[in-house]
């Protein structure tokens, strides 16, 4: 049977932006971009994002884990996210995609965020979203 799977991510999202420019400015790599926006013309607004993530892990998903790794990488540029999501008007969020077995025998994941999570999010006017998945039936 399929396990649980999970991984978070943080992600500044917004229009008419180039994310090449959030990573000289955070220097921090992402681990995935979508540049649609900085290649769209104004008249029609096109979502660019900007995303640092988790590698996905496998049976024993730990959401608070997950995101608090995500947190201490963020933390030392708290000030630049700040600047950066004011000047490129950047909606900045965290999110947790947990993939669920449908084995019945597989426990299901605690998801929840610890204090420095929650802090840190609200420090910066950060969004939570949680994504349940269901795994395909084998």
């Amino acid at each position: 049977m399929a396990s649980n799977t999970g991984r978070a991510y943080f992600q500044l999202v917004g229009y008419h932006f180039n994310p090449d420019d959030i990573t000289r400015l955070l220097g921090i790599e992402p681990t995935a971009v979508d540049a649609a926006g900085a290649k769209s013309g104004l008249d029609k607004p096109v979502i660019s994002s900007w995303e640092l993530s988790t590698d996905t892990v496998t049976d024993d998903v730990d959401v608070y884990k997950l995101t608090e790794m995500i947190i201490k990488q963020l933390e030392p540029v708290k000030e630049k996210i700040l600047q950066v999501a004011k000047s490129h008007n950047l909606s900045p969020r965290i999110g947790v995609v947990v993939v669920l077995s449908v084995d019945k025998d597989e426990s299901v994941p605690d998801v929840g965020f610890g204090a420095r999570t929650i802090r840190f999010l609200a420090d910066i006017g950060a969004f939570i979203n949680v994504d349940y998945q269901l795994s395909e039936r084998i």
